[in-house]
């Protein structure tokens, strides 16, 4: 129970002479999907949001989370024990600063929290104690054991590089820098380096590992030897020296007097400490193959548009399904999100989803990242408003898509299709954006808001994320969203497209959809543009549309979306779904 662990920790907190102690909700990669022996803030707090981290002091303690997920906070976490806090509205190395008394020795994995996530702490006057081992893994007496999947091959048809180019080109990046080598933390990044995938997370196809490049090439891969099979082992090649990951203090030691590349905001500070205590220069700077990775080359964009494809065929199914259920309030949340599940495991290639499924009726739509379990599952009720976020993952790419659905009989009330209809021109505004090279998704998130605005309305999330190719359904470095870094939207990149509206209590409304980022074609452009290619094909809800509200263009948009996702997908179906098809895209009044 949350109250035994809490008071279980603070013991041993008091045993070591430390006043508190901070919980992210990571994995040594800093990862959003971790291993069940990562689950440290779930096992403490009860929350099993994404995002999260919790700090423990002798006599109070609080949980913090973002907007996405405040109100699974307060459903999941004991008031009693927990401040429950909005990660932005109250930082935690402020409220920190202020919880704790002055001369409080904070302590933190340093495994768990990147060299810039500690400088907040330090900024804000804390002192703050790095402890090995992390005191939750002392007193979490049931702790399951790290994973061993095997590791395996990421064939060159679906990659469309070889690893040794990719080398090849992280070298001279490094190179040019003047970096002797870049230590690689986040495991999508491996996976991309050395067209390699596992199953250690669930939902992302990782095999946990750390990997050290050179400015030659050459490249030392640290993972539990279990995962390496005859295989894998021959995959990888000569250039690829295979090292247990227990080793790697040593191999770090080895790097005196060398300049080594370390990512400030998405590594553990465990590593630059180490680093420096061998006597190298530690150089701050990105991962040097987060941007590579998200500018996906021309055969793994193909693989996108032909996952998205299949993964159609299964959506329509379920929504053709949906449309003669729902009204007769027979299903559940997850009685749905089973029945697509079902759909998507006929589709050739799925390998899994690729994110548990936001299936959520009425008052549970408003939890943006709600999770429907055993105890919180409730009927899809006639008259209401259903919100379905799911994604799926095929060995040449990994989808996400939501649809905000009417259940009926009867129509639905005119406030609530004005609230879709706006997000709907939200949608349409990034889906036609055309921006210089060089803009960046915080540049662009305002025009999914605008129409939102105008009513006074808003959403507590970004705008879209980056998508992988048989990666994590979220990959950095570019998002649109204010709150992220302005870097720029480059050609191949894949972001969603999700803006939306939430009425606590009521429903919840989320249109998404991936794009691919591509060269526009500009007569008069004196300088290169970019459009974006819509990659998924499903209708969207046409009764849940004003179209008095749309404009002409926007009327055009919708059309001729529905007209391609009809002559795309309505081969694929039966007669029956493939008539209901035809009704769900057919033009508007």
């Amino acid at each position: 129970m949350p109250s035994s662990h809490l008071s279980a920790l603070r013991q041993e907190l008091a045993r070591q002479g430390i006043d508190g102690f901070i919980v992210p909700r990571a994995d040594e990669h800093l990862g959003e999907y971790v291993p069940e022996s990562a689950e440290r803030l779930a096992w403490l707090t009860g929350f099993t949001g994404s995002a999260g981290l919790a700090v423990v002091l002798a006599d109070v303690a609080a949980v913090f989370t973002d907007g996405r997920y405040v109100l699974q906070l307060a459903e999941q976490t004991d008031a009693a024990l927990w401040q429950r806090l909005h990660i932005t509205e109250q930082p935690p190395p402020q409220w920190l600063a202020q919880a704790a008394p002055k001369s409080a020795r904070i302590g933190y994995d340093p495994l768990l929290i990147s060299e810039d996530g500690l400088a907040r702490y330090t900024e804000a006057g804390l002192t703050m104690m790095p402890l090995a081992p992390n005191p939750i893994d002392k007193v979490w007496r049931d702790r399951p054991p790290p994973p061993r999947a095997p590791a395996q091959p990421h064939p060159l048809v679906f990659a469309g590089r070889s690893s040794e180019e990719k080398r090849t080109e992280i070298a001279k990046v490094l190179r040019d820098a003047k970096h002797h080598a870049a230590v690689l933390t986040d495991p999508a990044s491996v996976a991309w380096l050395l067209n390699i995938r596992g199953g250690d997370v669930p939902f992302t196809p990782f095999a946990l590992a750390f990997a050290l490049v050179h400015d030659d090439g050459r490249t030392t891969l640290f993972i539990d030897p279990a995962k390496m099979t005859d295989e894998i082992r021959v995959w990888l090649g000569n250039g690829v020296t295979i090292i247990d990951r227990r080793d790697l203090p040593s191999a770090l030691q080895a790097l005196k007097h060398q300049t080594v590349r370390v990512d400030p905001a998405a590594s553990p500070v465990w590593f630059a400490q180490q680093l420096r205590d061998a006597g190298a220069t530690v150089a701050p700077a990105s991962d040097p193959c987060a941007l590579p990775k998200a500018c996906k080359n021309t055969v793994e964009q193909q693989g996108a548009r032909n996952a998205h494809a299949r993964d159609a065929v299964a959506v329509c199914r379920f929504l053709h399904w949906l449309s003669q259920t729902a009204p007769a309030g027979t299903e559940s949340e997850m009685s749905a999100a089973e029945q697509l599940l079902a759909f998507r495991q006929q589709v050739s290639g799925f390998q899994g989803e690729s994110f548990p499924a936001i299936s959520g009726a009425g008052e549970h739509g408003a939890i943006i990242h709600y999770r429907v379990t055993p105890g919180s599952n409730r009927g899809i009720r006639s008259n209401e408003v259903y919100l379905i976020d799911s994604g799926a993952q095929y060995k040449d790419g990994t989808t996400d898509i939501t649809r905000t659905v009417w259940t009926g009989p009867d129509a639905p009330p005119q406030t609530l299709r004005a609230r879709v209809t706006r997000v709907m021109q939200g949608h349409i505004a990034i889906a036609t954006a055309i921006f210089p090279k060089g803009v960046a998704g915080p540049h662009l998130d305002a025009l999914a808001r605008r129409a939102l605005w105008q009513a006074g309305l808003d959403y507590d999330h970004g705008t879209g994320h980056g998508v992988g190719s048989y990666l994590s359904v979220h990959e950095g470095p570019v998002s649109i969203s204010r709150a992220a870094r302005p870097i720029p939207i480059e050609p191949g990149m894949i972001l969603s497209n999700e803006p939306g509206y939430y009425l606590p209590g009521a429903y919840g409304i989320r249109l998404e959809n991936l794009l691919l980022s591509q060269p526009a074609t500009l007569p008069d452009a004196v300088k290169p543009f970019l459009c974006f290619e819509t990659l998924t094909l499903a209708p969207f809800d046409r009764q849940l549309l004003d179209t008095s509200m749309l404009t002409t263009a926007e009327r055009a948009w919708i059309d001729e979306y529905h007209d391609r996702v009809l002559r795309m997908v309505g081969p694929a179906l039966d007669p029956d779904a493939r008539t209901w098809l035809a009704a769900a895209c057919a033009p508007l009044a």
